[in-house]
């Protein structure tokens, strides 16, 4: 893989560089500029590679795949100085979710490290992503613009001075004006060619983060939001413009193409206005280059392990787009490391290894986060339950049955070879530190909750549950109907719906999160732990631990 992946690279930047001498000023004044764009998106903090790596196929035989190492910020600082070595018209961009859902190393500090990454990397513009607003307006505004957290302080290697990169959000909005919360745009010139970049988030985002976070904002139309820009471009002399969006699609085939691709952004793209030129796109975790109505539209997976380098020829005389290419390029970790990231990192390990090397047991494998075909995972059903011994005390509220959102579960818990997990490790695994609230459902209210896994059809939100509890669904029945409620059970026992049950839940559920409203009609509440606490405490008290078997939940369609 190294060898084949240096060759790749090696033409890349070869191919690159005779580009640039074309466009060099002092040439024909017919000759394109050229410009280099290199983009990321769906970092979400990862500073150190994450496992197991990307999944790439083999270039002499596109059925066969592997998973090779990739990521970190050491070495991508390394490949974007590369990509742009001999480049003078570069700019190195983002779509959103560079932070939150992040490691510990990242989170413990509340993203700082990653700011300041991306800020030494040379990061110039980003999309906010909904991950953006995990901590709230304020909390954004924090990264941007520097200062001291207002519950925890200053607690890194040096003072916080937010980023130097700028975030755009052009369909963010401040509840019941016209004002975004961040610039919609920014133009950048480019041997005196204008560029716009325009920025935004999901219009869904209110629905996938805390309702508390969402508070005050108001998510518009994506398309909408662009296209009403496109005269006040115009009026300022743009003609080549960028969308740089936290949303994005599903493909079928390998990094660099784009068979079948599904989702959002394909109808979002058709509704642009035909003034813009490339869409870089994010949200989906996917890694795909395609041409949709006429427009290259890219996205480079997630975690830091691609940086899409996009080359873009632009007419001198129209200073309009001539023509795109794009390659997603791996992040290989035989790629050196950077000296300041890797400065940076240690910097912030030296602080957060007495919390993070915490001995919290040992695993007898793997831990799964993916769901069988009734949605339920092994990770899923050891959180639930984790979730459910921590709440099941008089004291937390005398919980009977916990559910947790698989949103909320970011990974695999991954076995080394001694076993061992870490504070770190379970982290990782649930990186939003929601706090554990009981409360009084009745069966009937349970079921409603249950139903609302189907809000969206086509991706449904299955609720993880825990041990004694266990129901049946059907998919293909209408709305409200998907439940068996006859199948209802607690450790053996129908549900009565006029019944009152404890209900162990995180704050976000609680709320209303992920359009689970039902959940919003909980009584009595007793506040817990946070949900990585319990899970430390529940390994600890259940090491070795090995998977439980998936029984919980049945999908009768199978």
């Amino acid at each position: 893989m190294s060898r084949l992946y240096r060759f790749a690279l090696a033409c890349l930047l070869t191919g690159a560089a005779a580009a640039s001498l074309t466009a060099l000023p002092g040439h024909a004044e017919d000759e394109p500029v050229n410009l280099r764009i290199l983009a990321i998106n769906d970092f979400h903090g990862n500073l150190k590679p994450p496992a197991p790596g990307i999944r790439v196929s083999d270039p002499a035989d596109p059925t066969k795949s592997s998973v090779v190492p990739a990521g970190g910020a050491a070495q991508m600082a390394s490949l974007v100085k590369l990509l742009s070595d001999g480049k003078p018209n570069t700019i190195f961009v983002a779509a959103g979710d560079l932070i939150g859902a992040s490691p510990f190393l990242s989170a413990m500090f509340h993203d700082e490290p990653t700011i300041e990454s991306m800020s030494q990397m040379g990061l110039a513009l980003s999309a906010v992503g909904n991950h953006e607003f995990d901590e709230g307006k304020d909390e954004l505004l924090r990264m941007q613009n520097g200062g001291c957290h207002p519950q925890d302080g200053c607690r890194g290697p040096q003072p916080f001075t937010g980023a130097t990169f700028h975030y755009l959000a052009a369909s963010t909005f401040l509840a019941g004006t016209d004002k975004t919360v961040f610039p919609p745009y920014e133009i950048r010139s480019f041997e005196d060619i204008p560029v716009a970049f325009i920025g935004l988030t999901l219009k869904g985002t209110a629905g996938i983060i805390s309702p508390a976070s969402s508070a005050g904002l108001d998510f518009r139309s994506e398309a909408e939001s662009v296209n009403a820009l496109i005269p006040e471009l115009k009026a300022k002399g743009v003609e080549a413009i960028v969308v740089l969006i936290h949303e994005g699609g599903w493909p079928s085939g390998g990094m660099n193409e784009c068979p079948g691709l599904s989702g959002p952004i394909v109808d979002i793209v058709k509704d642009l206005d035909s003034a813009v030129d490339i869409v870089i796109s994010g949200h989906t975790h996917q890694a795909y280059v395609c041409t949709i109505d006429k427009r290259l539209v890219t996205s480079a997976d997630k975690f830091g392990t691609l940086v899409t380098a996009i080359d873009v020829k632009l007419d001198r005389t129209t200073r309009d787009v001539i023509s795109a290419n794009a390659t997603n390029i791996v992040v290989d970790a035989t790629l050196p490391k950077d000296a300041a990231q890797t400065a940076l990192i240690d910097a912030y390990e030296k602080l957060a290894a007495p919390y993070a090397n915490q001995p919290a047991g040992v695993i007898t494998t793997t831990l799964s986060r993916l769901p069988n075909a009734s949605g339920e995972s092994v990770l899923g059903d050891v959180i639930a339950d984790a979730q459910l011994a921590a709440m099941a005390a008089p004291a937390r509220g005398s919980a009977v049955i916990a559910m947790t959102n698989p949103g909320g579960i970011r990974t695999d818990l991954a076995r080394r070879d001694d076993g061992a997990v870490t504070y770190a490790d379970l982290f990782a695994s649930q990186p939003f530190r929601n706090q554990l609230v009981t409360v009084t459902l009745t069966g009937a209210e349970i079921k409603a909750a249950l139903e609302q896994q189907w809000l969206d059809p086509a991706r449904p939100r299955i609720l993880q549950v825990s041990r004694g509890f266990a129901y049946a669904f059907d998919a293909k029945q209408p709305a409200g109907a998907r439940i068996d409620a006859a199948s209802l059970m607690l450790n053996g026992h129908p549900i009565d719906p006029g019944a009152s049950y404890r209900v162990a839940i995180n704050n976000y559920l609680a709320l209303g999160g992920d359009g689970f409203t039902a959940f919003k009609s909980g009584r009595d509440a007793i506040v817990g732990p946070f949900d990585d606490e319990a899970l430390f405490a529940f390994l600890k008290a259940n090491s070795p631990l090995g998977p439980p078997p998936r029984d919980r939940i049945v999908n009768k369609a199978q």
